[in-house]
C-alpha cells in the first residue's frame, strides 16, 4: 500500500517533489534549473584538466609523484573562482553556476570553502538527493544551476 492509499495524504517528501529543484523554487527547464549529471561531469573534467595543466605545466610538479599538487590547485582555483564569480572555467563552459539556497546562515566565501573541501573528498559529491544536490552542496547550502 503506497502513501496515497493509506489515508489519501502524501508524506512531505513525496508531496514536495515534482522535478529536480522544484522544492528549492527553481524552474524545471532552462536558465536557473538544476543541470543534469552529464553537464556537471563535463564541467568537473574541464576544471580537473586545467588544474593538472597548471600543476604540471606552470608549477613544474612531477606527474609521477601523484596528483596532490593538482588537487591543491583544483581546490584553490575552485574556491577562489566560486567565491568571486559563482562559477569556474569548466562550469562556465558547461553552462553551470553555483548559488546559495539561503538554508545556511554562513557567509558565501565560507560556504564555497566548505563545498570545495567536501568536493575534493569525492564521496560527499557522489551521494546526492532527489534534487541532485550532493552532500557537499547540502552542507554548504548551495545548489548547481544552469546559466
Amino acid at each position: 500500500m503506497g502513501p496515497m492509499e493509506r489515508n489519501g495524504a502524501v508524506g512531505p517528501e513525496e508531496a514536495g517533489f515534482r522535478y529536480r529543484g522544484n522544492r528549492l523554487g527553481m524552474p524545471e527547464e532552462g536558465a536557473g534549473s538544476v543541470p543534469g549529471v552529464g553537464r556537471r561531469l563535463v564541467a568537473l573534467m574541464l576544471d580537473w584538466v586545467l588544474s593538472m595543466a597548471i600543476a604540471y605545466g606552470l608549477l613544474g610538479a612531477d606527474p609521477t609523484e601523484g596528483s596532490a599538487t593538482a588537487l591543491l590547485v583544483f581546490a584553490v582555483m575552485t574556491a577562489l573562482l566560486l567565491a568571486l564569480f559563482g562559477t569556474t572555467l569548466g562550469k562556465r563552459i558547461a553552462g553551470i553556476g553555483i548559488a546559495s539556497t539561503g538554508e545556511r546562515g554562513i557567509p558565501w566565501p565560507l560556504a564555497v570553502i566548505v563545498r570545495t573541501v567536501l568536493l575534493c573528498l569525492v564521496i560527499p559529491a557522489v551521494v546526492y538527493d532527489r534534487d541532485q544536490r550532493g552532500l557537499h552542496d547540502r552542507a554548504a547550502g548551495t545548489v548547481s544551476r544552469r546559466l
